[in-house]
């Protein structure tokens, strides 16, 4: 159970933010090869300017006051076989007396900050929580092996316990998916209804003949729906030129966390990638960047430790596959074109109850931060008066 729920002040001190300048005066950015295009990574020319931006125009303690205008608290949860984590949470009530708790998960290379764009646009329909994940934000670093998919979502459920809300609905993309769906496996009886905007799941399986042979139909005829089969080949493509983040994070996370530990500019040039590569051209600010990487170089546990989850997600108890089943939760899904892939409807009708589903034009992986009010009507819709996710908590 969260308990010691107390109100959270971000407080970096000054000398830390003196010491990221020091850094920053003195990186070392090569000249040369990859100033054009993105094959080899970010043109150094861009990295260059973030860089400068960084060191002479972003104000870390300007971002920090607004940041505390949020309503940010802290919470202290026991986790089976830890120590205690302090887990950071943004927590906005909803004066409504129907309105239902919202969990709101982040992955990675984001936080919670995401849910700042949808907060007032949820106000009334929703109390919303969105922590920092343990090894992100302003949670504590987990020290010991072991913490997986079922801690996270374990951390996850006792909050919300601790908050009070016996029942709840959670949103997830990125990790925020993978956690999700086994809080959906564990908490069935709290974890009412699940909206996702990252969907991956597996071809049906032939125990399940009218749905496999619709499979293999749609398969061998390419009848997929536009979005359907995009989000296929992105799939295909990401495997060799696209996930090898993944597979460093999750083989050598040491080996990546220190040199993200160390230099702000490999922090910044290691998660700008993802920014950009990941969005539908949507137009970062060089403040905005900033601001998402400081959220990593300033965090509790350091910005090497958000990577460790790659390498816990796959062992333990439950692993993050997609072969994971929510058995009893509602669900609905959110299709972005520019998400990383996705898998078709025949394939994620499987993962539960879905009782919503919409395609989207424009937005990519981030979609709280990319199309904040795409994304704010999704949730609404979905638990509309008489629906059968709101159905899920009377």
């Amino acid at each position: 159970m969260a308990t010691n729920i107390v109100p959270y002040k971000i407080a970096i001190p000054s000398s830390d933010v003196d010491l990221l300048n020091q850094k920053l005066s003195s990186a070392r950015i090569p000249d040369g090869a990859a100033e054009e295009g993105w094959e080899r990574g970010p043109p150094l020319r861009t990295i260059r300017r973030l860089t400068n931006h960084w060191h002479e125009k972003f104000s870390w303690h300007g971002f920090e006051g607004r940041l505390n205008q949020l309503p940010n608290y802290e919470a202290t949860v026991s986790v089976d076989g830890f120590d205690d984590i302090q887990v950071h949470f943004v927590h906005q009530k909803s004066k409504s007396p129907d309105a239902i708790p919202l969990l709101f998960v982040h992955g990675w290379p984001g936080s919670f900050y995401e849910v700042s764009k949808i907060l007032p646009l949820l106000a009334g329909a929703f109390h919303v929580v969105a922590p920092s994940l343990p090894n992100f934000g302003f949670s504590s670093r987990i020290n010991k092996s072991g913490f997986g998919m079922k801690q996270y979502a374990e951390t996850c459920h006792k909050l919300m316990q601790g908050l009070g809300y016996k029942t709840y609905a959670s949103q997830g993309g990125d990790w925020g998916t993978s956690i999700t769906r086994v809080m959906g496996v564990l908490y069935p009886q709290s974890l009412r209804a699940i909206h996702l905007n990252l969907i991956v799941a597996t071809p049906p399986p032939i125990s399940a003949p009218f749905s496999f042979v619709r499979f293999l139909v749609n398969h061998f005829l390419n009848l997929y729906m536009p979005g359907e089969a995009e989000g296929l080949k992105k799939a295909q493509a990401h495997k060799g030129n696209g996930d090898g983040y993944f597979e460093i994070q999750k083989q050598r996370p040491v080996t990546i966390g220190i040199a993200l530990e160390d230099s702000p500019v490999a922090l910044l040039t290691w998660i700008y990638e993802k920014l950009v590569g990941w969005t539908d051209e949507y137009p970062w600010t060089d403040d905005e960047v900033c601001e998402w990487i400081s959220l990593y170089w300033f965090s509790r546990a350091g910005p090497g430790a958000s990577v460790v989850i790659y390498h816990e997600a796959f062992k333990g108890d439950i692993e993050a596959t997609a072969s994971i089943f929510p058995q009893s939760a509602k669900m609905g899904f959110s299709y972005f074109p520019k998400e990383i892939f996705r898998t078709p409807r025949l394939w994620n009708n499987q993962l539960g109850d879905v009782v919503f589903e919409r395609e989207h034009e424009h937005g990519g992986h981030f979609a709280a931060w990319e199309q904040p009010e795409d994304l704010a009507k999704d949730l609404r819709d979905m638990f509309s008066e008489g629906g059968k996710a709101r159905g899920a908590f009377k």
